[in-house]
Order: C-alpha cells, then structure tokens, then sequence
C-alpha cells in the first residue's frame, strides 16, 4: 500500500508525514510538493518525493502514479482559486486510479456560511462525483491560528476580537495531523465524514485560559469589525489580508465554527490536550 501527502512542506502536511512515519515504512509513504528541493530531508528518510503542482495537473498524473491512498490538504488562496486547483487535484487522482481520498475540510462544510466554506463545499462535491471512497476531515480551527493574539497578550495588549459570542473548537494543528494519519492508516474510514472540533469556547473562554497559563488577567476587547479592520492595520497587517481576518471573525460570531462532536477523540483515541495545556505549548513555543 502506497500512501500519498500533498502540501507536506506545509505547517499540517509535515506534521502529518512526521506521524505517518511512527507507523509506516517511509518506502511506503510518498509526497507532493510544488519544490521537491524543499522535501530533500524528507527524500534522505526514504520517502517517495514527487514533484506536484495543483496549477499543472499533468504533474499531479505523475505524482499521483500508483498511489493507494491519498490525502489532499486544502491549498492556500482564495476560494476561485483554491476550488481550481483541489478540482485538478481529485480528477487527476480519479484518472490515477486512487483507491481512497481523505481530504482536510472544514465544519459543517455543505451548510456553513463561514467565509471560506465554499471552497470546501465544492471540492467534497468534487470528490463525491468519482465515486472514489473518501473520509472528509472537517478541521474547525487551529489554535495556532491565535499566535498572533497570543504574542499581542504577551506584549501587554487585551485580546482584541469582533467575533462577539460566537464559539470555536479550537485544538492543537498536531491533533489534526494525528487524525489524519489514524485515516490514512486504519480501517473502516470509507465514506465517512469526521466533525473534528476541541470543546466549544468563546472569546472571553480562551482569553481565560490564557491567562491562567501566563498567571496574568486577559482583558478581552470586543469592537465592530471596521475598528478590527483598523486595528490590524495599524499592526502592520498587509491590507489584502485584512478582510479574511475579519470575515473570519464574522463568521465565528455567526456560528459556523459551532460544531460539537467526539469524532475528534474517536480517531484519536483518545481524549484532546486540555485548552489550557495546548495554550501553554503555544505559549512556550513562542517564547
């Protein structure tokens, strides 16, 4: 059996490869990336590297040769380009003869709002369409995604948000990679679709948390999303990232993060790190 990561340079990809490598023998375990130069560590391992770009699909029919199993990782951009390029992906792997798609999704994905759930929705349509048996992983949020946050709170800011009461299943990029690589490897994940969500939290919940890790009162400051726009800003935010920012905290506010579940802990087996002991790691990492 041949397992196949796209993105595995990525900050999930490579964390999903360092996984699958507890259990699978790298001769048994390929990659693609854009810059194979960037995989040479991975190449010195014994692992398969390939050359694959979602913007050339006839790179992705040589990646793809002969792969059993393959987990597409969602691209970067926005969504007319990221629904491009994961359609490329999913047809050359039908045309590649994959016998499996594990694809990193998001919450509640067919339904949601959330700004970036387009993209998400269309690819799952995109690979029920092959008929290919699949698992689609819907990753609600990374606590890494709150660094910059966490670094603002350790300089002495509050904890600025718009995203009002809204909730987030907030857990640790290292989870989802372990839950990825559980699909990857095991059995009885075909056509299933795995809600992977930590406990629901609010702002203030988080903003709490975070001050019991570094013994000091968060403040969390609530504003509109205009002065959010301002003051990302002001923190030297490039301007075309700006409104991601604050269609992330829309969507947050209107709930689409909301999505409870114990699929997470099913494919782990085993119970989530604490809030509290995931914000430390982060905490520690950035210090």
């Amino acid at each position: 059996m041949k397992i196949l990561v796209t993105g595995a340079t990525g900050k999930l990809g490579s964390k999903v490869v360092e996984q699958l490598l507890k259990t699978v023998p790298a001769s048994e375990l390929a990659v693609s990336v854009r810059d194979p130069q960037k995989a040479e560590g991975l190449r010195a391992h014994g692992v398969d590297v390939r050359q694959g770009d979602f913007d050339r699909p006839e790179t992705l029919d040589t990646a793809f040769k002969g792969i059993d199993r393959l987990l597409i990782i969602s691209a970067d951009g926005d969504n007319e380009t990221r629904i491009r390029q994961h359609k490329h992906a999913v047809a050359a792997a039908e045309r590649a003869g994959v016998h499996f798609i594990a694809y990193t999704s998001l919450a509640n994905a067919q339904n949601s709002k959330n700004m970036l759930a387009p993209t998400h929705k269309a690819t799952e349509e995109a690979i029920l369409k092959t008929g290919i048996p699949y698992s689609f992983l819907r990753n609600n949020w990374y606590l890494e995604n709150e660094i910059s946050s966490i670094q603002g709170v350790l300089a002495g800011a509050p904890w600025v948000t718009s995203a009002g009461n809204g909730k987030v299943g907030w857990a640790l990029q290292q989870e989802y990679a372990e839950a990825a690589a559980a699909v990857l490897t095991g059995n009885g994940h075909e056509n299933k679709i795995y809600e992977l969500s930590g406990k629901l939290l609010s702002q203030e919940e988080i903003a709490s948390a975070l001050g019991t890790v570094i013994a000091k009162e968060v403040p969390v400051q609530q504003v509109s999303d205009a002065d959010y726009a301002e003051i990302m800003k002001n923190a030297g935010v490039p301007d075309f990232v700006i409104p991601i920012l604050v269609g992330i905290q829309e969507g947050i506010r209107e709930g689409t993060l909301e999505v409870e579940s114990r699929d997470f802990e099913q494919l782990l087996g085993r119970q989530l790190t604490p809030i509290n002991e995931a914000l430390r790691q982060i905490v520690n990492g950035i210090a």
